[in-house]
């Protein structure tokens, strides 16, 4: 599978395990002879927990091979080492950037200044995506980004914009200004992760409406956690089927068979129901307009194993 684009930015509203998603898909971009990096910009250490390895310094660090072969790189971004970095590429601090940080400085600086956390995270990301090794190749051939929720991508992604129109000239201004062709770039796609419930449906698709108003490329919307489809009852069942039922469960050795009738048929009837309005859901999103990739939900959890299997799913499509 060759990667169509090489930033791959994932968000999701809270509960519908963008990190996850990130993860396999970061996975699966890492095919024969690639090199992806998984980037982090919340600071949960959530990257380091799904791949049962200890906590993410502030350098890439390879942490996986792909179904394909390839490598995997993580990075958990802190916008403070970040705004250092900063620093002392365009004003050569040094020293006194380290001192800065001694006295609090760089964390006050972080905390109240609007926006330059985002910028902070965001440049790092591009920064990443451009990075050349000395034979003129690009150092990693994808970079995923586990981004923040749905309800703020747009802004996060945007903040950049802002500050150039803010900043008129100077390093800060070509800076966000190089950022900003990289994020509206046709080498960048903005993922959303959903759920196929009312509220994750409803977020995604305002989520959609703000990039695409922000002229933020969007990408697929991933649909997680699904579950197999039960078919909807042709009717009420009959007092011969609720027999014939009772009957099954006494040959399987289940004691009191018939006061289980009931019940088994009401959750049958409740996940019947829960499969049409997922059906709904799934409608909803289709007339986005964009890619659908699902992805099932695993039994056993998104443990390690997991990972891989939703990663070789993920390897399917094209991205």
């Amino acid at each position: 599978m060759t990667p169509e684009r090489r930033l791959h930015v994932v968000s999701g509203k809270g509960g519908t395990g963008k990190t996850t998603v990130a993860a396999a898909l970061a996975l699966a971009l890492a095919d024969e002879g690639r090199r992806t990096l998984l980037v982090e910009v919340e600071g949960r250490q959530g990257i380091a927990q799904l791949f049962e390895t200890e906590a993410l310094p502030y350098e890439e660090r390879r942490i996986a091979i792909g179904p394909g072969g390839g490598e995997v790189y993580a990075l958990a971004i802190d916008a403070e080492r970040a705004l250092l970095d900063y620093l002392q590429m365009f004003y050569k601090l040094g020293g006194a950037g380290r001192a800065l940080r001694r006295i609090g400085a760089i964390d006050f600086a972080t905390t109240i200044a609007p926006g330059l956390r985002d910028v902070l995270l965001t440049g790092k990301a591009c920064e990443a995506v451009r990075r050349r090794r000395p034979d003129g190749g690009f150092v990693y051939d994808a970079v995923v980004m586990d981004a923040p929720p749905t309800g703020r991508i747009a802004r996060f992604l945007g903040v950049n914009h802002e500050i150039a129109g803010l900043a008129r000239m100077g390093p800060v201004h070509h800076q966000a200004q190089a950022v900003m062709r990289v994020l509206r770039s046709a080498e960048t796609a903005v993922h959303l992760v959903t759920l196929l419930e009312e509220m994750p449906v409803q977020e995604t698709a305002d989520g959609v409406a703000e990039l695409r108003a922000a002229e933020l490329p969007v990408g697929a919307v991933i649909v997680n956690l699904v579950r197999p489809p039960v078919p909807a009852p042709a009717g009420a069942p009959a007092a011969a089927d609720r027999a014939a039922l009772a009957d099954a469960l006494r040959r399987a050795g289940l004691p009191n068979a018939e006061r289980l009738v009931e019940p088994l048929l009401a959750e049958g009837a409740a996940r019947a129901e829960r499969t049409r309005l997922e059906a709904a859901r799934r409608a909803e999103l289709a007339a986005l307009g964009l890619p659908l990739r699902e992805l099932p939900l695993l039994a056993e959890g998104a443990d390690l194993a997991g990972l891989y299997r939703q990663a070789r799913r993920l390897r399917e499509h094209p991205w």
